[in-house]
């Protein structure tokens, strides 16, 4: 007798159905085929000691059973709950005359409960896809699955109830989410606010600076100056996810297993991985290629504290995704793909002892550990990032200020009204949505200046001895500062502004 049960597997964040095909003949023996992986083949002893414990058995047939694709390759113990009910079907234990029309996963602890899979999000979207009625899968996932419309989602706790259902008997009910309600439930009050932040008002204009272009941005000062403080608030005036980036973000989160009984996520996402980081951790890989931080961090913020102390190797492999926000991971058999279009924040000391051009303190770094220190970060990484501010020091006055500072629900207000009018700048073209995205011909169109303004930043770049880097990374700030002027010309007064924001291309900070 030959049964068909319906499974899924994820190849970076696309699902690839699985057919499960299960025969049994006459004979002695249990033959899993169709490229499994190690926690596949010894399914059959979870399977065994679950079917027992539930009054069931795993017959006294050979069975075979086919994972087809067969030339793909399958991994992970979330086939235990197809592996199962086929068998059961098979050796007509139950009777489940509707099971192909399910998608079915899941893994099980040997008294038949089950645990918590991951992928469960883009696997729902393919069931859809494909035309099937119904997906179960561990009660854990369901709720990032039934965001998926117009498919049926069960949510279950052991191998009984979906014996219980294919048998008519039980209540089982599948779990219905309204998508758009779940996704409008976003917080009127950050965690982190930046009318915490006292003082720093020309670090808060650069952060709201970079969030309304998408600009990278690195903060150099001393400890304690508050650049992780600053960094951990930018999310915060970010623009609102819209339901294309929340279904993006909330798949990426799904396959790497980290939603955590959440649904739809609504908030952008904020990283901030140690600088011991190994590069497949940050970019992602490994042999069952994982999404690493740089994905994890897509549609909001990565956060790279202390960036020179990262190995340079590891900043390395972040070059080329940050020019194609994503990354694409081969091995020898298949390619995957995975969106890493995010905001770069990095802070640093200027010095290794954290105190050059600190009046108050000594600077104890000789210009040959200067120089070792600051050669750490590479031209290239550097190119990248559109905006390099100074923080310095809080003094006390401001500090014992009690006075609120503007909130982030202000700041985002102008923010999202400056990506607004990127928006509609770019209408025409697709794969650009806001000015850090431009490229030089765009720079051309779009950031055009007046004499008054070719001057200044003719003497600007002379005088401050800026690098060749610097001079669209300065175009595109100043444009941003322009939107959110609401003024559709680039005047001096933005120019200048922009200089400001360059402090690692003027002459003595990188030699």
């Amino acid at each position: 007798m030959l049964i068909k049960v319906y499974g899924s597997a994820v190849f970076g964040v696309e699902a690839t159905t699985i057919t499960v095909e299960v025969h049994m003949d006459k004979g002695i023996g249990y033959h899993l085929v169709g490229l499994p992986d190690n926690a596949i083949k010894e399914s059959s002893f979870r399977i065994a000691a679950a079917l027992k414990n539930n009054g069931l058995s795993l017959p006294g047939k050979k069975i075979t059973i086919n994972m087809a694709p067969a030339d793909l390759r399958k991994e992970g113990s979330a086939y235990d709950l197809p592996l199962a009910i086929g068998i059961l079907v098979g050796s007509d234990q139950i009777k489940a005359p509707e099971v192909e029309q399910y998608v079915i996963m899941g893994e099980l602890s040997l008294d038949g409960s089950l645990q918590s899979i991951t992928g469960a999000l883009p696997i729902a979207i393919k069931a859809k896809e494909e035309g099937f009625k119904g997906f179960f899968l561990p009660k854990q996932n369901v709720k990032e699955a039934a965001i998926v419309a117009g498919l049926d989602v069960y949510g279950v706790e052991n191998l009984q109830e979906v014996i219980d259902f294919f048998e008519g008997r039980g209540t089982l009910e599948p779990t219905v989410i309204d998508t758009r309600t779940e996704f409008y439930k976003t917080l009127d009050f950050p965690e982190f606010d930046f009318s915490d932040v006292r003082g720093q008002e020309s670090i808060k204009r650069c952060m709201e600076i970079a969030a309304s272009g998408g600009h990278n941005i690195i903060l150099i000062g001393p400890p304690g100056a508050g650049k992780t403080m600053l960094a951990k608030r930018l999310p915060s005036i970010l623009p609102p996810m819209t339901l294309r980036e929340a279904l993006e973000t909330t798949k990426i989160h799904s396959v790497a297993g980290k939603l955590k009984e959440v649904g739809l996520m609504n908030q952008r996402p904020f990283r901030s991985p140690h600088h011991t980081i190994s590069n497949v951790a940050l970019v992602g890989g490994g042999s069952y290629p994982q999404p690493g931080e740089i994905s994890m961090a897509h549609n909001g913020v990565l956060f790279l504290d202390e960036l020179p102390e990262f190995k340079r190797d590891v900043l390395e492999v972040m070059r080329q995704p940050l020019e194609d926000r994503e990354v694409t991971i081969s091995r020898a058999k298949f390619t995957v793909t995975y969106p890493s279009s995010f905001m770069l924040v990095a802070s640093m000391n200027p010095s290794p002892s954290g105190f050059f051009n600190d009046p108050s303190m000594p600077n104890t770094s000789s210009p040959h550990e200067m120089q070792r220190y600051m050669s750490k970060i590479s031209g290239p990484l550097l190119d990248r990032i559109d905006i390099h501010i100074e923080v310095t020091p809080v003094p006390f006055e401001k500090l014992s200020d009690d006075r609120k500072a503007e909130s982030s629900v202000e700041i985002r207000k102008r923010v999202t009204a400056a990506r607004e009018l990127q928006s509609l700048r770019f209408e025409a073209f697709p794969n650009i949505h806001y000015n850090a995205q431009m490229n030089t011909k765009q720079i051309r169109e779009f950031c055009a200046l007046d004499e008054q303004s070719k001057q200044l930043l003719k003497t600007a770049m002379e005088r401050l001895n800026l690098s060749a880097r610097a001079y669209d990374r300065i175009l595109k700030v100043a444009r941003t500062i322009a939107d959110l002027d609401a003024s559709p010309q680039i005047i001096p007064g933005h120019i200048a502004e922009a200089i400001q924001y360059r402090s690692l291309d003027r002459d003595g900070w990188l030699g």
